[in-house]
């Protein structure tokens, strides 16, 4: 149990004294330190009170050392988005971080791709992952890079590197925000989201390329979701053969128009 270790880190991390949170406790300071040193035992009350003091979860105190977790996951608690206080399903991220306990962003290439859809939760899995970094996105943040197949998402090319920023709240998605999507039945794509979790309960998945159709899935098949932030090819994406025939034929029609006007001026 890591309530003594977490209050004593929350309490530190927020800048706070044990006369601080013990007055907004109404309890003595020495009764803080107690359950700091874990000597003394909390009862319900106290787990519920040091909870609201903190707005993170019971659970949460008890059950995450919080000390290792990175920056990213901290913030991301500080702003409320405990999964235990959302009654959701969604996880604890298993990340990795550098000396410094900043976020990695790891590589999932196309031969590891399988190996994630069972093994994301694991943090020993994840660890094994390579790793690098791009200095210009947030660390405040997670992030993690995928390698895509197939060219359902053309002008991004095949083989290319996706990196997503990892997504604690799905309804919050906004539709047409490109995401790469984890389920352990269609493995990782990356898609169109049309976000219907309210209406339905599903996520409705769109291709950039037309051929490729439309599909649902159930929201409680989902495992991950990463909102795209940017991707990496060795290839020069197709160009745009639709928009420029469509441009093509404006130009030929200003032609057939400005000869046109010629005409009826003589």
């Amino acid at each position: 149990m890591y309530f003594s270790s977490n209050i004593k880190f929350l309490r530190k991390r927020k800048g706070r004294t044990q006369d601080d949170v013990a007055f907004a406790l109404n309890m003595k300071r020495s009764t803080l330190s107690g359950y700091e040193n874990n000597v003394a035992k909390p009862g319900v009350g106290v787990l519920i009170a040091f909870s609201d003091y903190f707005k993170i979860a019971i659970d949460t105190l008890v059950k995450i050392d919080l000390a290792k977790l990175p920056e990213s996951q901290l913030i991301q608690l500080e702003r409320g988005y405990d999964v235990f206080i959302k009654g959701s399903n969604i996880r604890i991220l298993a990340t990795t971080v550098d000396s410094e306990n900043e976020d990695n962003i790891e590589l999932v290439n196309e031969k590891a791709k399988a190996g994630y859809t069972s093994g994301f939760a694991d943090p020993e899995y994840i660890k094994i992952l390579p790793t690098f970094k791009l200095p210009f996105l947030s660390k405040e943040r997670k992030y993690r890079t995928f390698q895509i197949s197939g060219d359902s998402m053309l002008p991004i090319p095949d083989k290319s590197w996706v990196t997503g920023e990892y997504i604690e709240n799905w309804r919050y998605l906004k539709d047409g925000q490109p995401c790469i999507v984890i389920t352990l039945d269609e493995g990782i794509v990356f898609k169109i989201v049309e976000n219907k979790i309210e209406k339905d309960g599903t996520l409705k998945l769109h291709s950039l390329n037309k051929l490729y159709e439309p599909y649902e899935i159930d929201v409680k098949e989902v495992k991950e979701i990463w909102k795209f932030v940017n991707f990496i090819s060795s290839e020069m994406p197709e160009p745009n053969t639709e928009k420029e025939d469509i441009a093509k034929e404006v130009r030929e029609l200003r032609k057939d128009i400005k000869s046109i006007q010629m005409k009826l001026k003589i």
